[in-house]
């Protein structure tokens, strides 16, 4: 059982293999968390070296899992490749891959530094699809596997003064959609997380601290996800207030939706 008390579905993955990026902090250590609760191995990179050894200690401690700890910014277009041939030397078999790492900018774009907006785009999207790519053979020659996308609320429209970031969730929920269908007669199921505003670090290091409202708990999100990726679906809005908002847009003018959102968002 969860700490709220609903049923988890992290024992879905129990005695298997797990790998998730972006995990030292915020939903990726909620993910991992959950997960070794219904003991499931794990493989976590991120970053920090440091964050991540303790988290792994912890859980290796309190849930009797076995951990992997591989430091790595997925900035780095290598990153990807690294991190599979580490998993490939220690003759570990990924099921269930959770594309976790991302980062978004607050700010008009022309003021953005350019690298950051790149590297943005490279975590967000080009990381994504490069370990999903590495990955995906290894579970269709075995028949079974599964992928978790993180995307996000802001994936259903166009954010003015966020617009790179939305645009990289937008690309991650139609890329896990599609995948989704793609990999069914595989026996591959892949789903997109969609969270709103998260109690995490990601507030603080895109600049957006003043848009911390309505937030959910990490655990919460990372519990919506799981259970969503078990039920097989394709893709999840974690919070009930976060699906209307989201599937409310479709009833007016896109133009209008991003003109409502220029004015919540614009620097004062």
């Amino acid at each position: 059982m969860a700490r709220n008390g609903t049923p988890s579905k992290a024992g879905e993955w129990s005695g298997k293999w797990a790998l998730v990026t972006g995990a030292s902090a915020g939903i990726g250590v909620a993910l991992a968390e959950e997960l070794a609760s219904g003991g499931t191995n794990l493989v976590l990179t991120a970053r920090r070296k440091d964050r991540l050894q303790e988290l792994a200690n912890k859980l290796s401690s309190t849930h009797r899992v076995s951990t992997e700890v591989f430091p790595a910014d997925l900035a780095d277009s290598n990153a990807p490749e690294k991190i599979f041939a580490f998993t490939k030397e220690k003759g570990i078999e990924i099921e269930l891959l959770i594309n976790n790492a991302g980062f978004g900018q607050y700010g008009e774009f022309p003021s953005i530094e350019k690298q950051r907006l790149l590297d943005m785009v490279q975590v967000n999207c080009h990381a994504v699809v490069h370990l999903t790519r590495l990955y995906l053979p290894e579970m269709i020659a075995r028949g079974y596997g599964d992928v978790l996308i993180l995307a996000s609320t802001a994936s259903f429209q166009a954010v003015p003064y966020i617009s790179t970031y939305s645009a990289t969730k937008a690309f991650d929920l139609l890329f896990a959609e599609g995948l989704a269908e793609e990999m069914k007669a595989h026996g591959i199921r892949v789903c997109a997380l969609c969270p709103g505003s998260t109690e995490s670090e990601f507030h603080a290091t895109s600049g957006q601290e003043k848009f911390k409202r309505r937030m959910e708990t990490a655990e919460k999100v990372a519990r919506t996800g799981l259970k969503a990726l078990a039920a097989g679906k394709s893709y999840v809005i974690s919070g009930f207030g976060n699906y209307l908002g989201a599937h409310g847009e479709r009833l007016v003018p896109r133009r209008f939706v991003t003109k409502i959102a220029a004015g919540m968002f614009k620097p004062r």
